[in-house]
């Protein structure tokens, strides 16, 4: 069996920054593989390209340019935002508006993001809203340690369900 759309695949790996000897950003074992249904579109296109067609137990090596996974750093999403937005019953909690910290937030449609705060004055919070790995290659090493066929109720659901995967209450 393959890598191929409508699989269950689990794979190990870890992510490097930039090349093979780039900072270590992710480390993924067997113990707890990254399980995904291929074809679904959850991960980055390039990653689910470099893996089609690879069988049960093949080692992989690949890269995959900033542009085509978190894009370059925009200068755009490092804003400025008032201190007020970090209020709470007229208090700012200093321990989760530091510099350093990623503060959970949402847009002004709804969508989640996560900041990471720059600065902080008696005014303004700077954060970047850039994703942590804007603008770096990404540099993969790994083995593909599962391949199976999805279910049916994993493809209508579109996700794994079981071991590495998602469960439902019975309600659902």
């Amino acid at each position: 069996m393959v890598v191929a759309n409508n699989k269950v695949v689990s794979v190990t790996y870890e992510l490097r920054k930039n090349s093979a000897d780039g900072e270590v950003i992710e480390i993924v074992k067997d113990d707890n593989p990254l399980v995904y249904i291929a074809g679904m579109g959850s991960l980055l296109p390039d990653f689910e390209a470099n893996l089609m067609g690879k069988k049960l137990n093949e080692s992989f090596t690949f890269s995959i340019p900033a542009d085509d996974a978190y894009g370059p750093r925009e200068e755009s999403a490092i804003i400025d935002l008032p201190l007020q937005v970090f209020m709470v019953d007229g208090e700012v909690d200093y321990e989760l508006v530091r510099t350093g910290q990623t503060i959970p937030m949402r847009d002004q449609d709804g969508n989640r993001l996560n900041g990471i705060v720059l600065d902080v004055n008696e005014t303004t919070v700077k954060m970047d809203f850039n994703h942590p790995l804007a603008g770096d290659d990404l540099y993969f090493t790994g083995k593909i340690v599962g391949i199976r066929d999805a279910t049916q109720e994993e493809l209508e659901h579109g996700h794994v369900h079981g071991h590495g995967g998602h469960s439902h209450d019975e309600e659902d």
